[in-house]
Parts: structure tokens; C-alpha cells; sequence
């Protein structure tokens, strides 16, 4: 490799409003900055206010566009409201002429990494000679299955476009596509992804993020007091569509289950706080139960010797961090990709799901949570089978040498077509 070859480039990372999607777009990022490049995170200011401090990162803050009906502060999906997250999408899809304004100013960037979503980015990108790679944040699983989409790239003006719309914009807009994944954890469906794409394709390794301190953190401290391997974990993410009589079915499920839990719970829009939870609860589980309804450090706590399990909605960067530290899962999905990867890791043998009730399954009760949680944290068989397969993709999610490979070779393929 000549001196050209060597050189450090400029990448452009620009994620979907939503912490899910940061998240993974940061852990990039900052793997890329350690290699010696000029690395260049794009969101709005309230967003990049709310990530973890990073090294070496350039943070771009482009100013949310106004929306009428977008609530105040409204810069991310965990922000909003019940009903409003087209409207979010109208203020992203605003982005797109600062991102290009950007890309303008001085010499332009050696690639953009997008999100599926930001199609119109995308295009500002291309039509600027600068070559994107789309990273799409979902399971290789989920892809495997679902695949590029065919519909119509003509997007109504009075709706915007459809979500497959935008993937299949973005698709045709990029170079090249990567994904967080790699063969050792999902080696039935990463082999397919190349195929799927039909594009130069890069598996990025499983970007498994680093614990940071736990200093003067009153959630571990509470975790210190708690027996080895005895509490369950709970967090269905930002996003997770509970009702309120939802949620008490879960709460009494934790209960009726009889394990210590910790539980990030995120409050139903429009409940009282007083009400969220069933009459009582607190008051019945006190001495082995602790709720949260602010921001939790997720892997802090994954990482802690007290938790035996998490109960998770099976969202790609969770699932990566409950395997990270090798906890067994009870898997609540609900939508997207939450319920091929909840399938992926029920075959693997590291949890089970927590029955579904409904035609659409979209409803479940508290015997059922209580059932989940018994066979997979209290029951013996069950709950030793559970932990040693976790404990085998807590090795894979561990092998930092080989997840640090698929970076390097990340950065051959952008050098190979960068042309």
C-alpha cells in the first residue's frame, strides 16, 4: 500500500433520530477515530447533548427544521408523543439541505455512512460525488428474512415517504452497505446479506460498546446490595407502544414471579405518575424491586455480577449488550425487527419469549411474564441450559480481536471503492 493509500480520511456519520440508531453510529464512529481518521458525527443539539462523552469525533449539531405539531425539544423518537413520529420524519427529511450545506464547506469528505433512513441525505451525498455506504442498525436476521423492498420510489409530497421507501432510496443511493454483525454470531443468515444487497458488502463485527465508570451511580449502588446472579434486568427500550393496563400486567408479572428485579421503566404518555404503576406495587415488592424512570446507564448495569437475566423488547444493540455479559434473555418484542431477532436468540437457546395473547399477539399477561422469568431465572434446568449458551455468545461478543478485524477490513473496502 502506497502513501496515498495510508492516508487518513474523512468520514461522515449521520444516524436516524433515534438512540438506537446513535448509539451503533457512535460506536463506529469511535472505532474509526482510533484508527488515525477525521471522523465527522452529524445530529441535531439536543441529541448530541444527550450521548456519552467521545474522543477524537468531530459532533456536527445541524438545527432541527420547525414542524408545526412537532412537540418542543422533540429530537429523537424517545421523545415523542403517541401518534407524532411522521412528524419527526418531516424535520429529518428538513436535514438534508444543511447536511448538503456541510458537505459544501471545504474540501468534501472521503464517504458518508448513512442511515437507512436519511435517503435524502443519501442523495445530497451522491449528487455531490461523494460516495455513502448505507448501515442499516437492524439484525442481520431481520435482513435475511425481509431483504431489500419493492415498491415504488415515487414518494407522495403531502406524505412523505413510506419507510421502505426510504430504505429502498438510500439502497440506491450508496455505494456500498454495512451492518453490525458477523458470521460467528448469526451464521445462518450473515452469508445471505451480500446477495441481498446486491452491493460491495461489509459485516462490521458487533461494535460491543465499553463499560464506562460506575462512580456515585445510586442504580449500582442498590446492584452491590443485591445477591450474585439473583435480579432480573428489565428495559423494553425508548420506543416500547405499552399501555398503561400493559404495564401493570408486566409489574404484576414481576411480582407474581418472585425474583429481585431493577426495572428502566419509560412512562406511557399522558399517565399520572402516580398511576403508571398498580396500586401498591411499590410499597409489595420494595425490599426486591427498584424502579427507574429516568436515564440508566444499560450496560452498567448488564454488566454487574447481581443480574441474572434481562427481559428486553430484543432491539439489535440490547440483545448485542444483554450477550456482552452473557445474561440469558426473557424476550418481550414488539415491533420491527424485535421479533426475528427474538427468534434468532429463542434458537440459540439463551431465553425464551414471554407468551403472546391477542389475534395480532400483540397482548400478553402477567402469568405469562411470570412463567418466562421463573423457567428462565429459577428453574434449574432451564436456567442453567439458558446461561451456558448465553455464556458461549459472551465469548463470541468478547472477541475483541476479531470484531477489530472486520473494522480493518471496512476501511480496505472504502479505500477499494472509493473510486
Amino acid at each position: 500500500m502506497d502513501a496515498a493509500d495510508s492516508s487518513p480520511m474523512h468520514i461522515v456519520l449521520f444516524p436516524w433520530l433515534a438512540f438506537g440508531h446513535m448509539t451503533p453510529f457512535l460506536e463506529l464512529a469511535e472505532r474509526l477515530a482510533a484508527r488515525g481518521h477525521r471522523v465527522s458525527f452529524v445530529s441535531t443539539p439536543r441529541n448530541i447533548s444527550r450521548l456519552p462523552a467521545v474522543v477524537d469525533v468531530h459532533l456536527v449539531a445541524l438545527p432541527l427544521p420547525h414542524v408545526d405539531g412537532l412537540p418542543e425539544g422533540a429530537e429523537a423518537t424517545s421523545d415523542l408523543p403517541p401518534g407524532k413520529a411522521e412528524l419527526l420524519q418531516k424535520a429529518a427529511d428538513g436535514l438534508a439541505g444543511p447536511f448538503g450545506a456541510f458537505l459544501d464547506d471545504g474540501k468534501k469528505p472521503d464517504w458518508v455512512i448513512v442511515d437507512t433512513f436519511h435517503y435524502l441525505a443519501a442523495a445530497a451525498a451522491a449528487r455531490r460525488g461523494v460516495p455513502s455506504v448505507m448501515f442499516p442498525i437492524f439484525s442481520s436476521s431481520s435482513s435475511a428474512l425481509w431483504g431489500v423492498p419493492r415498491v415504488s420510489t415515487a414518494v407522495d409530497p403531502e406524505v412523505g415517504a413510506s419507510l421502505a421507501q426510504r430504505f429502498l432510496l438510500t439502497h440506491q443511493s450508496c455505494k456500498m452497505v454495512a451492518k453490525r454483525c458477523c458470521v460467528e454470531f448469526d451464521p445462518d443468515g450473515v452469508p445471505l446479506l451480500p446477495a441481498i444487497f446486491g452491493k460491495p458488502f461489509a459485516p462490521l463485527g458487533l461494535l460491543p460498546p465499553p463499560l464506562r465508570s460506575t462512580e456515585g451511580d445510586a442504580l449500582v449502588s442498590w446492584l452491590d446490595r443485591q445477591p450474585p446472579k439473583s435480579v432480573l434486568y428489565v428495559a423494553l427500550g425508548s420506543e416500547a407502544p405499552l399501555s398503561k393496563e400493559l404495564v401493570h400486567e408486566l409489574a404484576i408479572g414481576l411480582e407474581l414471579a418472585g425474583t429481585a428485579f431493577l426495572w428502566a421503566l419509560r412512562k406511557p404518555s399522558g399517565v399520572p405518575d402516580d398511576a403508571v404503576l398498580p396500586p401498591g406495587f411499590q410499597d409489595r415488592t420494595k425490599h426486591r424491586g427498584l424502579v427507574a424512570m429516568g436515564m440508566v446507564q444499560q450496560t452498567r448495569v448488564l454488566a454487574h455480577d447481581s443480574v441474572g437475566a434481562f427481559l428486553t423488547h430484543c432491539g439489535w444493540s440490547s440483545v448485542i449488550e444483554g450477550m456482552q455479559y452473557g445474561r440469558p434473555l426473557v424476550m418481550l418484542p414488539f415491533f420491527g425487527d424485535q421479533g426475528p431477532i427474538a427468534r434468532l436468540m429463542e434458537g440459540r437457546k439463551v431465553g425464551l419469549p414471554v407468551p403472546r395473547k391477542g389475534e395480532d399477539g400483540s397482548s400478553f399477561d402477567r402469568e405469562g411474564v411470570a412463567s418466562a422469568v421463573r423457567a428462565v431465572m429459577v428453574e434449574e434446568e432451564g436456567r442453567c441450559a439458558f446461561a451456558t449458551n448465553a455464556g458461549k455468545l459472551q465469548q463470541v461478543v468478547g472477541d475483541t480481536a476479531s470484531h477489530e478485524q472486520c473494522i480493518d477490513d471496512f476501511l480496505q473496502q472504502l479505500r477499494f471503492y472509493k473510486e
